[in-house]
């Protein structure tokens, strides 16, 4: 089934019917969960596609790894390629598939590789002062 899967995914390149930019955000980004900080950085990418809300893309090294439990859970960006989702786990309390990584994304996109972006009706993302 994989290999049908494959067969049926097409790439897409982001032009001017569907526009995607990629700008480093010059503030800082915290993500907060439950009452903890999630993930704070000065290097977040902020990811703008076509007419959605930004997302903000925070590097691996600036989140706390040890709250995220990797899921089964996966999804496919025509333009972005393949999603591998996680779930934060702390004090008790479970948010499922909050947390959205494309690990491997097509060139176009190669900057969000080693980012992770949060549903922000699950966590609260700030841009603090800078």
């Amino acid at each position: 089934m994989a290999n049908a899967q494959a067969k049926t995914k097409t790439m897409k390149l982001p032009g001017p019917d569907h526009p995607i930019t990629i700008e480093p955000n010059p503030r800082p980004v915290r993500v907060t969960w439950n009452g903890q900080v999630i993930a704070e950085t000065k290097r977040a990418l902020t990811l703008q596609e076509a007419a959605y809300d930004p997302v903000q893309y925070i590097p691996r090294a600036d989140v706390k790894m040890a709250l995220l439990a990797r899921t089964d859970h996966h999804s496919y960006c025509p333009y972005k390629g393949d999603a591998s989702y996680y779930s934060i786990e702390a004090g008790g309390r479970r948010a499922e598939n909050a947390v959205w990584s494309y690990e491997a994304p097509y060139d176009a996109m190669a900057s969000i590789k080693g980012h992770l972006a949060f549903y922000p009706d699950r966590v609260s993302i700030e841009e603090l002062p800078g």
